[in-house]
């Protein structure tokens, strides 16, 4: 975790620089309607559920609670951003295929998968009220659990991690109240390594608060920036 916040202030600190470094060479007059996203950066967190849909509903099913946190970087024009996202999802696990390396098959297990989402996205803003789409690959780390009789009416359990490119789309909306942001988030993924033989597509239904950390970006941008 600490490894993810580092990457994303990071990230968010390269996009300051780069948007401060092209205004100190232009004029930038933004007329247009979204005055709430113009030269923002937010950070965002969320919570909800995870569901597996089609056949590998067969493997995992829902379990609470699976989370979100990441950034929205406003481009030059604040009708476009890019969503860098971390999204840890929970499951309960049945192991279908047998594994050669346990002697015993696993039910009512658990199971998580961790996507980490570099995205773009469009969004349109209407009073207080703004909704969004967004699309991007993926990274995925899968954790799956194992089960092995030691004897002596013993078991061990363990963990086997794999890690996967995917895919990552979603819908959103969120409402402006006094210094934060509610919203509600529907995301789709599709994962390209199958999990117990099957394809693996998750919807995830998330409700949570954004907040305007421009204050903050700008700072860590005025340390990490050198001096002329």
């Amino acid at each position: 975790m600490k490894r993810l916040m580092m990457f994303l202030v990071a990230l968010l600190s390269i996009a300051q620089a780069y948007s401060q470094e092209k205004a100190d060479t232009t004029i930038i007059n933004y007329s247009g309607p979204d005055t709430l996203h113009y030269n923002k950066v937010y950070y965002f967190g969320g919570t909800g559920l995870a569901f597996p849909i089609g056949k590998t509903k067969e493997s995992l099913s829902p379990q609470a609670f699976s989370g979100s946190i990441g950034l929205d970087i406003a481009l030059r024009n604040p009708r476009y951003f890019v969503i860098p996202t971390l999204f840890t999802m929970a499951f309960r696990y049945n192991q279908l295929i047998d594994d050669p390396n346990y002697n015993q098959i696993l039910e009512n297990g658990q199971a998580s998968i961790y996507a980490l989402s570099l995205a773009g996205g469009i969004r349109k803003q209407v009073n207080r009220l703004n909704t969004y789409a967004y699309a991007g690959p993926a990274f995925a780390l899968d954790v799956e659990s194992r089960v092995n009789s030691i004897g002596n009416s013993r078991s061990r359990m363990e963990k086997i991690y794999s890690f996967s490119p995917a895919v990552k789309i979603g819908v959103g909306s969120d409402y402006k109240f006094r210094g934060f942001y509610l919203g509600l988030e529907f995301d789709y993924m599709h994962h390209f390594r199958n999990i117990q033989g099957n394809p693996v597509n998750v919807l995830t239904v998330m409700v949570g608060l954004k907040s305007d950390i421009t204050s903050f970006s700008d700072r860590m941008v005025q340390v990490i920036k050198p001096k002329e």
